[in-house]
């Protein structure tokens, strides 16, 4: 992130602009917005900022630019079509320390303005570095659409009852709480229909009740974050990783997943690699417990499903013991998840009429299947953790009954940019394997269906191996 985003308090700043051409204009608009002290600096002065300079308490200066004219100011804007004139301002307000914009010269820029979505007292500010303006306005039109005018109404209503509510409510946790209740109530609604006393009062009672209750009760959410692609997220899943006080996340969690969890949340990593834990599934447990007894909000976050070889079923066992309350959010499995970015349909009338999802490695480290039940035709196999037992689960697939020469796939880091497929058949997908060096998180795809994989291959131009 080269530019840091910051909010400037405008209430005793003291702006210049220097050029008062049509461009100019355009940043004296976004100034007239603050609370700053403008001069204007230019020996041309275009209509619009003529107007705007007799409508408005802006200090103009009718003349070439002045090396004392920078000294009591501490914003600085450079609009002129003279290249030597935005140069020396900009020389001279570097070695002044102050902040200095020349605009549409981003070299030239210690601060760079923001695309603005303005409810003010909310202000969202976004910006692309220079480098997409167009994308940026897209966006700004996006944003402008889904969010209310009357958005402002409910920051006011808030700064209100801000410092009462910090009087009556003295945990951090409880306060947030109350908040999110309130804006995702129907006061907010009342807020945004101008019913602002109604508001108050149910406020007011909402806030009695969270004075007069029992201390807040911790509260565990087992959130299903996909097979890696943030956009297939769940809405449940996005709304409570931004509510999240506390992420305790696995190894098969993309950072971009993480990305989008609540800033100042704590984040916990308690990820599984092969033969190596970073902290037992029962000390995983006992975790999800202490922070929760705390009166936290967690957000126990894994790859694909809970319930779909998750360990969810075992957390919850242990959330019930303890009596914590707990909520479950499914997501796209990773076998689902694989089969579609891979172009391989799991069940299909020519080729399955059922599928299994099947575990690589059992608790004890074995895999001991039921092979028998596995090695069926027309039916497609899923594996999970099957990376390192591969070999001994195509010589007992072979074994069982299933054709050497069976389709297999194995379907690397899916729906990421970098996933990576390969195909091969039982007997030589070890080998191929072994080439391209395929590395976990893998899943395996046994069966008829892998055979599309080359016609229905959407996500990838071209896999790294079809055999």
């Amino acid at each position: 992130m080269r530019y840091f985003p910051v909010f400037v308090d405008t209430q005793h700043t003291r702006a210049l602009l220097v050029g008062a051409g049509e461009v100019g204009a355009r940043k004296l608009e976004l100034l007239l917005k603050t609370q700053a002290r403008i001069t204007v600096v230019a020996p041309y002065v275009c209509p619009t900022v003529m107007k705007l300079v007799s409508n408005n308490d802006i200090t103009l200066k009718q003349r070439e630019f002045e090396d004392a004219d920078i000294a009591d100011n501490n914003l600085i804007f450079v609009a002129t079509d003279k290249p030597e004139v935005n140069q020396h301002v900009h020389d001279l307000a570097v070695a002044q320390d102050k902040l200095v914009n020349v605009v549409d010269n981003t070299p030239l820029c210690k601060f760079i303005t923001p695309s603005i979505v303005d409810r003010s007292p909310i202000i969202i500010a976004m910006s692309s570095g220079g480098v997409a303006p167009v994308l940026l306005r897209y966006l700004r039109q996006k944003l402008e659409s889904v969010i209310p005018a009357q958005v402002s109404r409910l920051g006011t209503f808030s700064e209100r009852f801000r410092d009462k509510v910090k009087h009556t409510l003295k945990s951090v946790t409880e306060r947030r709480y109350f908040w999110e209740d309130v804006l995702d109530g129907d006061i907010a609604e009342d807020v945004i229909q101008q019913r602002d006393e109604l508001a108050a009062e149910k406020l007011l009672e909402l806030l009695a009740q969270y004075q007069s209750d029992k201390p807040v009760q911790g509260q565990v959410y087992l959130v299903g974050a996909g097979p890696g692609d943030p956009d297939l997220l769940t809405f449940r899943a996005l709304r409570l990783m931004q509510k999240a006080d506390v992420v305790v996340y696995d190894r098969l969690v993309s950072p971009d997943i993480l990305e989008l969890v609540r800033r100042d949340a704590e984040k916990i990593y308690v990820g599984k690699a092969k033969s190596r834990h970073t902290l037992p599934q029962q000390d995983i447990n006992e975790l999800l417990v202490s922070e929760a007894l705390k009166g936290n909000r967690v957000v126990r976050l894994k790859g694909g499903d809970p319930f779909v070889f998750g360990r969810g079923g075992e957390e919850i066992q242990t959330l019930l013991k303890h009596q914590i309350g707990f909520e479950v959010v499914p997501g796209i499995t990773a076998a689902t998840g694989a089969a579609s970015y891979a172009g391989i349909p799991l069940t299909h009338r020519d080729f399955a009429q059922s599928v299994v999802f099947a575990t690589g490695h059992l608790k004890d480290d074995s895999i001991d299947l039921n092979w028998q039940a596995l090695a069926q035709p027309n039916q497609t196999c899923v594996f999970y953790m099957g990376l390192t037992g591969l070999g001994i689960i195509c010589q007992q697939l072979i074994k069982h009954g299933l054709p050497a020469d069976t389709p297999i796939a194995l379907v690397e880091s899916a729906t990421m940019v970098q996933q990576k497929v390969i195909t091969g058949t039982l007997n030589t997908i070890e080998s191929i394997a072994t080439e391209h060096d395929i590395k976990p998180p893998t899943l395996t795809i046994v069966g008829g269906v892998v055979s599309l994989h080359n016609q229905l291959n959407w996500f990838q131009t071209c896999s790294e191996n079809d055999v």
